[in-house]
């Protein structure tokens, strides 16, 4: 294997809980009911395939724009407060294959302001031999353009690399891309269809870094 590509939110940063806070505390605000439902649809999407479920929801008169700029607002209010929450395991993980031959990519549905603003807080911009974000694609997860993306740039081919993924919609972009997927469940647990899709499923970063290491990538 020549490559691993890394989703971003809920693999190297535990930010996915936190933007469903947002998306509760704004839809409670303005009385939106069953935010509950209609958030874990989108997790692993872009802002162009999350606007079509939520409007589908709440009518094509719903201002989207408003109500995402206000859960961004929440968001950036808490990341000030609390810090940017890093996976366990992450920092260990990059580390390691920065000593490798491996080409690292990250391949994220978020827009590439929030992207890019993560890795430059948490340090981690310096791994990335490839940054493709969710603004750079029509259609993100789970259709496989972003990874498919993302391998171009790394110039290899989607069964040389491994990616590195946390939600449903990433498991079948990895998958569909032809690339090897590992789940690293965050929010959503591995059902029976992620078990057939996924080449591997591990409790969390450590458990990634120990089996590429017994691998010898």
């Amino acid at each position: 294997m020549k490559a691993v590509v890394f989703d971003m939110d809920g693999i190297l940063f535990d930010t996915e809980i936190v933007c469903m806070k947002a998306w509760m505390a704004v839809a409670g605000k303005n009385g939106l009911p069953d935010m509950d439902k209609i958030f874990p649809k989108c997790i692993g999407l872009n802002s162009n395939d999350s606007r079509r479920i939520v409007m589908a929801a709440y009518g094509e008169d719903f201002d989207y724009p408003h109500f995402r700029q206000e859960a961004a607002d929440w968001f950036q209010a808490y990341l000030k407060e609390n810090g940017l929450p890093v996976k366990p395991g992450a920092p260990e993980l990059l580390d390691w294959l920065q000593g490798t031959d491996c080409r690292v990519g990250l391949a994220s549905s978020t827009r590439s302001t929030s992207v890019f603003g993560h890795l430059e807080r948490s340090g981690f911009g310096k791994y990335f031999k490839a940054v493709i974000t969710g603004d750079m694609v029509e259609h993100s997860k789970p259709r496989p353009d972003i990874y498919l993306l993302a391998c171009r740039e790394l110039g290899v081919e989607p069964e040389e690399a491994y990616a590195i993924e946390d939600s449903p919609n990433g498991i079948r972009a990895a998958h569909a891309a032809g690339m090897r997927p590992v789940m690293v469940p965050d929010m959503i647990a591995p059902d029976d269809e992620m078990r057939k899709l996924s080449f591997l499923i591990r409790t969390d970063l450590f458990e990634v870094l120990d089996y590429l290491r017994k691998e010898g990538l």
